[in-house]
Order: structure tokens, then C-alpha cells, then sequence
């Protein structure tokens, strides 16, 4: 993998913050907009904003900046986002029920066009229009819908089998919702949102930074007498 690619990379999230803000002010009729203006909005640097677009190209107009619309359009073609794209969703539990629910996916172009799942009391039925299908003929229905992109949302030990049908059938880029480690071929993008680790992130930000962030400044309150005010100016009620 080249330098440019591994750059490109890190910065595929930040252009997708760049498109949804832009979609928000092309919605307002704004026409142009600053690096400076943008960053704010986004939430990053307008120097990160210049470097990360100047890793496709060169944009807007020195001393005006950029054309909502016309960086809007860009950033959608350089993400894929400017077509729409066939999804196949595996596992039909409460997970998968509520990505199949989600309209955000419609919204962006990606479109969930069949859902697998071994239950045979849900196979045959009909999910948000997608009838769901057995999992043991999902090789051939993804190649049937034209299906490019894969998204596993079944229990941890059924993740790899799933990956490895998903792979078998053709599909070159997944989104793995199970707390698993999968591996995947070469030329197979796997990417993993893992939720159980994002909630252990804040659960340990809580426990430990939070925490001695509060321990100091009430060591910092008590060393300037600020508690003890507090106390007497805290409104006292009497109990019935």
C-alpha cells in the first residue's frame, strides 16, 4: 500500500464530515464558503480542511473559497457516494432489524436490497420490502441483486463463517457489526464497528479521567474555601 493511499485513508472520515456539513448549507442555499468557515463547522483546522482536499486535487479560489455545490459534488464522487450502491445485510436479530430500519443508508446511497439469516421462522417474510432469505443460498442471491457491499450483524462465533460466504460470493468490501476478529483475503476491505469497545472507551474515560478530573477540582474547591460557600449559600428546606 503506497504513502498516498495510507494518507487518503485517514482522511476518507473527515471527507464524509466535510459532504454532510456541505449538504447542510447547500440545503440553506449558502454558495460559498471559507476553509476557516468550513473548519468550524466541521470541527477540524481549515489548514487540515486545504490538506486533506489537496490529496485529490486543487479547489475553490484563493480569497473567495469554496463553492458549496461544486466541493459538495466533488467530495461525493472521490467517497463513491454519487451512485448507489447494492447492500446485503446478514443476521436478522435486533441489530440487523434496526439497520435495515435505519433511513440514513437510503439517504447516502446505500441500499440493503437482500437480508440472510438461518431462522427458518423468519425466512420467506418480508422486512422493510426485502424478503429475507435462507443463508445457505447467499452466494448465489448476492450475484443474482448485484449486491457490493456486505454487512454482518450475527452473533461473534458465526462472524467469520459469514465473512467467508460473503467473500465466496463475490463481495470485496464488508462492515462487521459482530464483537469478532475476522480475517479476509487480500483485496477485501474489512472495516469493524465495534460497540462493546466504544462503550468500554467511555466507561474508562468515566472511571478514570472523569473521575480524577472531579477528585481535583474539589481538591482545588476546598483549597479555596469555594465548598465551604457553597454549602451556606445551598438552600435549605425543611423535611416534613
Amino acid at each position: 500500500m503506497s504513502d498516498k493511499r495510507k494518507i487518503a485513508e485517514a482522511a476518507i472520515a473527515r471527507l464524509s464530515t466535510y459532504n454532510q456539513v456541505l449538504n447542510e448549507l447547500d440545503r440553506e442555499e449558502v454558495e460559498i464558503i471559507s476553509s476557516d468557515e468550513l473548519g468550524e463547522k466541521a470541527g477540524y483546522s481549515a489548514a487540515q480542511i486545504r490538506k486533506d482536499l489537496s490529496y485529490f486535487g486543487e479547489f475553490g479560489k484563493a480569497g473567495r473559497g469554496y463553492y458549496v455545490k461544486d466541493l459538495k459534488e466533488t467530495i461525493s464522487q472521490i467517497l463513491g457516494i454519487d451512485r448507489t450502491w447494492n447492500v446485503a445485510l446478514v443476521g436478522a436479530g435486533n441489530l440487523g432489524s434496526a439497520l435495515l430500519a435505519y433511513s440514513g443508508f437510503r439517504e447516502r446511497g446505500f441500499k440493503i436490497v437482500a437480508v440472510f439469516d438461518d431462522d427458518l421462522r423468519k425466512i420467506g417474510k418480508k422486512w422493510e420490502n426485502v424478503i429475507l432469505q435462507d443463508i445457505s443460498e447467499m452466494p448465489e442471491k448476492i450475484k443474482e441483486h448485484n449486491v457490493q457491499i456486505g454487512i454482518i450483524a450475527v452473533p461473534a462465533g458465526a462472524a467469520q463463517q459469514v465473512a467467508d460466504m460473503l467473500v465466496f460470493g463475490g463481495i470485496r468490501a464488508i462492515l462487521n457489526f459482530a464483537p469478532a476478529r475476522i480475517v479476509v483475503p487480500k483485496g477485501v476491505e474489512l472495516r469493524t464497528a465495534n460497540l462493546s469497545r466504544e462503550l468500554e472507551c467511555l466507561s474508562y474515560f468515566l472511571t478514570n479521567v472523569a473521575a480524577a478530573t472531579t477528585e481535583a477540582l474539589g481538591k482545588e474547591k476546598v483549597a479555596n474555601g469555594e465548598e465551604d460557600k457553597a454549602s451556606e449559600n445551598y438552600p435549605r428546606r425543611r423535611i416534613k
